[in-house]
């Protein structure tokens, strides 16, 4: 009589899990919490404080699948260039664990369940989910034809701005707008660091980015970008009639941006991804800010 096959071991599932866990970088939370503290940010000025929890609960969770599907598009794409990376070079794509199709498959159902969060919002957001996902699809291919794919990669990182103000106000103000610009240049600046970290490995393989195109001229630019970052939020808090608390949280991103200066001062690779990391820090120090100057009234 003819042995069944074996079944499979649960070791096997959970190495599968672990293929797609890394796949959609959910052991790097560090891309969520970048694209959160916009989002966060536009809540709390869109509501006047805090937001109503199930609105709370749609950008949270929708955040989180929209970056991890970000992730798999990604890497869908860069899957002839990370293998020649030497930081991307492990990825499930790159090894070959799992296939193009499944990370297509991945981005699909990802953001099909985002899209059904969406659904429970107002026509006015649902509109506008549809260039979130358009610009999380077109990000990765930037890369090949233009040195601003961070600018792309801001667009789509702070979409959650309007959407924010869609899903409270049903209508986007200008303040709105001057928070989208000043999540766009955040996303040059940190995603500038983060392409220090591997500037030799894509100009040998042909990727473009803005640590390439502003060379050795890379500290002064992201300085530079840091002040109109810090401008842009001031006049959010002046549209917003926010108050001290607000102007102590910008002080303390102004002050993590300093220390980010002094991390990418000899280019060295670890200390630029310190850099890119610590951003994280900057969007939480805004937020708290903003937090403590509507639970207090100020302004």
């Amino acid at each position: 009589m003819m042995a069944s096959p074996p079944a499979s071991s649960p070791t096997d599932w959970r190495a599968r899990f672990g293929d797609y866990w890394r796949l959609v970088r959910a052991d790097r939370p560090i891309g969520i919490y970048l694209l959160l503290w916009p989002a966060l940010w536009a809540l709390w000025i869109a509501a006047a404080g805090f937001p109503p929890w199930w609105i709370l609960l749609v950008f949270v969770l929708g955040t989180a699948l929209m970056r991890s599907a970000g992730c798999a598009i990604n890497d869908f794409a860069d899957r002839h260039f990370d293998g020649q990376v030497e930081r991307t070079a492990g990825r499930p794509l790159a090894t070959g664990r799992v296939t193009p199709r499944e990370a297509v498959v991945v981005f699909v159902v990802l953001c099909l369940l985002a899209f059904a969060l969406v659904l429970t919002l107002n026509a006015m957001t649902i509109a506008h989910s549809f260039v979130a996902v358009a610009l999380a699809a077109a990000y990765p291919f930037t890369k090949r034809y233009t040195h601003f794919p961070q600018v792309v990669l801001g667009a789509a990182f702070g979409w959650a701005v309007p959407m924010a103000f869609t899903a409270l106000q049903e209508q986007v103000p200008a303040v709105a707008w001057v928070l989208f610009a000043a999540t766009v240049v955040w996303a040059l600046i940190y995603d500038t660091m983060y392409a220090m970290v591997d500037r030799d490995d894509d100009l040998r393989v042909g990727i473009k980015s803005t640590a390439i195109l502003f060379g050795r001229f890379d500290r002064l630019v992201i300085g530079m970008l840091q002040v109109v970052m810090m401008i842009l939020l001031w006049q959010v808090g002046q549209m917003a009639a926010r108050g001290v608390f607000f102007v102590v949280g910008l002080g303390a991103a102004a002050a993590l941006f300093a220390y980010q200066q002094w991390l990418i001062r000899g280019r060295d690779r670890t200390a630029c991804f310190r850099a890119f990391l610590n951003n994280h820090y900057v969007g939480m120090a805004v937020f708290l800010g903003l937090f403590a100057d509507y639970l207090v009234g100020a302004g």
